[in-house]
């Protein structure tokens, strides 16, 4: 019984700090684009990197459009829920990961700041232009 809550703990804590990995790529992802643009960073405009940091913002706009809680929340509550846990109570990861991902506020608040922050990637998309997958493809052959 001890065995299986600490593995659901950590199952739950290893999912949270995914979730906190992924919110930061697509924040300071986008303030690397930025900056990146300032400095000629050649790296900020990889199609690759781009695409897929567009693809997180847009699927976090999404669920929040659509009132879908993210699937990392549900797994981890879930995994919490088996640890016979119910708030984020434990270990010191779990607190601290789950007071810098977590706030509590109307959901307006979240769609809104979702949807102006995907409004910033996308507008990051024309004004530091990513490469063509073209030009990227030519340059691995080189």
């Amino acid at each position: 019984m001890v065995l299986s809550k600490t593995i659901y703990l950590a199952a739950a804590d290893a999912l949270l700090l995914i979730h906190v990995l992924f919110v930061a790529f697509v924040t300071v992802g986008l303030f690397l684009i930025l900056v990146g643009r300032l400095f000629l960073w050649t790296w900020v405009r990889n199609p690759w990197f781009r695409v897929v940091h567009l693809t997180g913002i847009v699927v976090v706009v999404l669920q929040s459009w659509l009132g879908v809680i993210c699937p990392l929340t549900v797994w981890e509550m879930q995994f919490r829920s088996k640890a016979g846990e119910v708030v984020y109570a434990g270990t010191f990861i779990s607190h601290w990961l789950g007071e810098l991902l977590y706030f509590a506020a109307p959901d307006w608040v979240f769609i809104v700041c979702y949807t102006l922050f995907g409004l910033l990637v996308v507008l990051s998309w024309f004004w530091v232009r990513p490469f063509p997958f073209a030009k990227m493809n030519k340059s691995e052959n080189t």
